[in-house]
């Protein structure tokens, strides 16, 4: 029980920092051709080898909730699992709201209030894009679960294994009803569980596959930018496709194979932070606002990035585990 405690804690901390490098590289994107090739490459390449994080998350919830062999309740599930999320993300779109209308020259109330009248159908801040995939995940759940638990290991890999098709069809632009995002992001779930359950796909695999991804995702997200002159991605990026599935299956059999191998005192600092991981990911674009709304990237990317990335994310683990002191405020912070 302690190594799976420790695992997990170990993947939420650097799913955490990876997130927080995507938002502090986040302007670089689109500078090719009005920095050096050197500083957009560097920028360019800490995305690419980045992406993995949201699907780590996704995995971990996954892993966690479909190898729960508690009868199902409903109620607790609506309340404690699907509300523990849902409610702090509420709050904190309106709060985003009202900050988008925060720039360096003032306040724009107008943008603020549109911010919020789009919130059902899209983010009212660049960070909150994720509840709306992976809140409905939520609702899959109790399905996995129930299935995994009247099959075998061989059909939670079958299913994982037609879903992993899929996302090779969606890679290569062969859309169809599986191009739903749902279908595409659930497979996650399985995925997690798989690795967690049955140690499947092996990690000696996953490090060729995953390195193969994380390098060939670089290479067709330069050549391709290179060949056009600007930023583009196709789908290299994305994170429903077979590439970043196998890098990000990577780093979650990585993570569970060093977890073993870290000393007492770094598993304590990794359970602290792991704690407050959502809370990270939550707050950090509130530190990173002057940061980008000011152009604070005075140095090439390959210092600007990391060092960036090291004050939002203690600032915002700082931030979180204030708010979790108070009854009153900790529901903010799940």
């Amino acid at each position: 029980m302690r190594q799976k405690v420790v695992f997990f804690d170990l993947l939420r901390c650097v799913a955490a920092i990876a997130v927080v490098v995507i938002h502090v590289l986040g302007p670089y994107r689109e500078l090719l051709g009005e920095i050096s090739d050197s500083a957009w490459i560097t920028a360019t390449t800490f995305n690419s080898f980045s992406r993995w994080a949201v699907p780590v998350f996704i995995m971990i919830t996954g892993a966690l909730m479909l190898s729960d062999t508690r009868e199902f309740d409903a109620g607790y599930y609506v309340r404690r699992r699907l509300g523990k999320v849902l409610v702090p993300f509420l709050m904190w779109s309106l709060f985003y709201a009202v900050l988008s209308g925060l720039t360096a020259s003032g306040y724009d109330a107008a943008t603020a209030l549109e911010t919020l009248k789009t919130m059902p159908e899209h983010e009212t801040y660049y960070h909150l894009g994720f509840f709306y995939y992976f809140i409905p995940l939520y609702f899959v759940v109790p399905f996995f679960r129930h299935y995994v638990q009247h099959t075998d290991r061989t059909g939670a890999i079958g299913l994982t294994c037609v879903w992993l098709i899929l996302t090779t069809l969606f890679l290569f632009k062969v859309d169809g009803f599986w191009t739903h995002q749902l279908i595409l992001y659930s497979g996650y779930l399985l995925l997690g569980y798989c690795l967690f359950q049955y140690q499947w796909p092996a990690l000696k695999w996953l490090v060729v596959l995953g390195s193969a991804g994380l390098f060939l995702t670089d290479y067709m997200v330069l050549s391709n930018s290179f060949a056009v002159g600007e930023y583009t991605v196709g789908r290299w990026m994305s994170y429903k496709t077979l590439n970043t599935v196998f890098i990000a299956a990577m780093i979650f059999s990585l993570c569970r194979y060093y977890s073993e191998r870290f000393s007492p005192k770094w598993l304590e600092r990794a359970a602290f932070m792991s704690r407050y991981s959502l809370g990270i990911y939550l707050l950090h674009p509130i530190f990173l606002w002057p940061v980008r709304e000011y152009d604070l990237y005075f140095a090439h990317p390959l210092i600007m990035i990391p060092f960036w990335t090291v004050i939002a994310t203690g600032l915002a683990l700082t931030a979180s585990w204030m708010l979790a002191k108070s009854p009153k405020t900790a529901w903010l912070v799940p």
